[in-house]
């Protein structure tokens, strides 16, 4: 271990952020980040420069359980029926292709950009990121879709107790700003 490790030396974590190691004793690595701060890792969760450099994509991995963790999918808005929620987000789901998959990644390219990781933002998943967004409560869902179409949330919720007709409507008129960016999005590759 100490061969791939010496004192001195930049060893980067699994998601690519880089470290100085201070010591290495039984297969511990024990470092301080850019910042100043102490961290200690198992040698396993550790790459050399040299091993970093060959990496295949040479790229960070996107975090997905960090996604899960952030504040847009643990709020919760106590005013919105689940079940309510639930009928809404199939609707939304059947009325306009896509729709929720759009939600999904653009919350999880927001969180990326908002974390100062929006160089992950070409590696996210659109598969991934949905389902993220799946394992989420109705209530954070339909959140993150009012935001997504610059709706009240509990207004929007309402709105599965309306005709189809008038529900794509209102997704159709929260979708306008975003009409060239939906388009495009519904052209790419679910990945």
């Amino acid at each position: 271990m100490t061969s791939r490790f010496t004192v001195g030396a930049t060893v980067y974590a699994k998601d690519g952020k880089s470290y100085v190691v201070e010591a290495v004793d039984n297969g511990m690595v024990y470092c301080a980040s850019e910042n100043g701060s102490e961290m200690e890792f198992p040698a396993a969760a550790l790459s050399n420069e040299t091993e970093w450099a060959t990496r295949a994509d040479g790229r960070r991995d996107v975090s997905y359980t960090r996604l899960k963790q952030s504040r847009h999918f643990t709020g919760t808005n106590d005013n919105i029926d689940p079940e309510l929620a639930t009928q809404l987000l199939t609707k939304a789901d059947r009325s306009v292709a896509g729709l929720l998959d759009f939600v999904a990644y653009t919350t999880a390219a927001r969180i990326l950009t908002e974390n100062k990781d929006h160089d992950l933002v070409p590696a996210l998943s659109i598969i991934k990121s949905r389902q993220v967004f799946d394992a989420a409560k109705p209530e954070v869902r339909v959140n993150l879709l009012a935001t997504l179409l610059s709706a009240n949330a509990e207004t929007l919720t309402k709105a599965a107790t309306l005709g189809d007709n008038l529900l794509r409507a209102l997704i159709d008129k929260g979708l306008e700003p975003l009409a060239q960016e939906f388009e495009d999005f519904c052209d790419r590759p679910r990945k």
